[in-house]
């Protein structure tokens, strides 16, 4: 019996041994973290090729760079049309031609203008024969053989006939005689039906619409005329750029035609209005011109300058472009690092200003973030 409870008590004391060593199941241990894909710990051969530091502050000034063309200064634009309508029989300017105020520019054949003058003719006949009749019949009041009214009468005639023969001689006028045309028809009395068109200003030669024995429209334009001593520089800026763009601004131009010359100036004019089809906003400088070496159409280039301010910039080398996103390395201990998005301004040379997710004090890879986000995409595929 004794023998037995010994036995026994062996036994007992064999299975609780084994039952404090039975290992611990895998549920009642504490779950493990998941590894942040975002984090990476350098080696020491990777914190070489590293170059950290904090973001600096410098001086910046955006530059708006975008394409332009010389044109017109539309205040100088005129337009030469006929002034009545008729057969053109002359012309004697094209394109490209300069000339002067005053100048006959073309010659018209019209049946209006030399029934306005017969008109004119007849007024002016009807005039001389009421001066005659009033005259005489003031001669004859004083005699004593007409009344008073009969004097009136004619007087009236010839207050009539004079301001027939004032509005006929204004209507030649404006169909384009000259007053020493009128005066010689009016000596001649000869009826003229050619009538000269004449330069208004001093310009070139931008258009010809018509030709020679093309009918003329009244007031149709038959040659327009510039004065290119000033012209514009004329850009159509992105709607979104346009914030920038305020008379006054710097603008530095080139044109490719005339090769290493720049233009220095400022914006005169900034649109009030969005081209609907374009999404952009127009802005010109003016272009002085005396030599005429900026002819319109010509293309160049406009480089529109900002103001001045001290913003916070990383160098190019500091920023990791992933999914249309910007981001930069973070240093969270010795050699732990963090990708963390930010938000990245205008480029300006090696750096980029930087607008947003870098605390002040925060240290962050200056150079080598290439190498040290290739080796976080290595160690995350890997599962390391």
């Amino acid at each position: 019996m004794k023998s037995y409870l010994l036995t026994l008590s062996i036994a007992l004391s064999l299975l609780a041994g084994c039952r404090k060593a039975e290992p611990v199941k895998p549920e009642a241990a504490a779950a493990k973290p998941p590894k942040d894909p975002l984090a990476i710990e350098a080696g020491p051969d990777l914190m070489k090729m590293l170059t950290l530091g904090q973001p600096s502050t410098k001086t910046v000034q955006v530059t708006l760079q975008v394409a332009g063309r010389v044109e017109a200064d539309e205040t100088r634009i005129a337009r030469v049309s006929a002034p009545l309508g008729g057969r053109i029989t002359d012309l004697s300017a094209v394109v490209g031609q300069v000339v002067r105020k005053g100048q006959v520019l073309a010659v018209l054949r019209s049946t209006e203008l030399s029934d306005t003058q017969s008109t004119y003719l007849r007024a002016i006949s009807q005039q001389q024969l009421a001066e005659r009749s009033s005259a005489r019949a003031k001669r004859l009041l004083d005699e004593g053989v007409i009344a008073p009214a009969e004097v009136q009468r004619r007087e009236a005639e010839l207050v009539q006939a004079n301001s027939e023969v004032n509005a006929l001689h204004d209507q030649l006028r404006v169909l384009g005689m000259t007053e020493d045309d009128v005066d010689r028809i009016e000596k001649t009395r000869k009826v003229n039906s050619t009538i000269s068109v004449f330069a208004s200003i001093d310009g070139i030669v931008m258009e010809r619409l018509l030709t020679i024995g093309q009918m003329a429209q009244s007031a149709e334009t038959i040659f327009v005329l510039a004065d290119l001593s000033s012209v514009w520089l004329v850009a159509d800026v992105p709607e979104q750029s346009a914030a920038i763009c305020q008379p006054g601004k710097a603008v530095e131009a080139r044109i490719a035609a005339l090769p290493g010359h720049t233009i220095n100036g400022k914006l005169s004019f900034v649109s009030n209005v969005v081209n609907p089809e374009t999404r952009t906003v127009r802005v010109r400088m003016v272009l002085p011109n005396p030599k005429l070496q900026y002819k319109p159409a010509m293309l160049s280039t406009m480089s529109i300058q900002d103001t001045a301010e001290r913003e916070k910039v990383v160098p190019i080398s500091a920023i990791v472009r992933e999914d249309n996103q910007d981001f930069v390395f973070v240093q969270t201990s010795a050699n732990a690092f963090q990708l963390r998005r930010v938000l990245i301004g205008e480029e300006f040379g090696t750096d980029r200003v930087l607008e947003a997710g870098v605390r002040p004090g925060e240290t962050i890879v200056l150079d080598g973030a290439f190498h040290l986000n290739n080796e976080r995409k290595r160690l995350a595929t890997s599962g390391s």
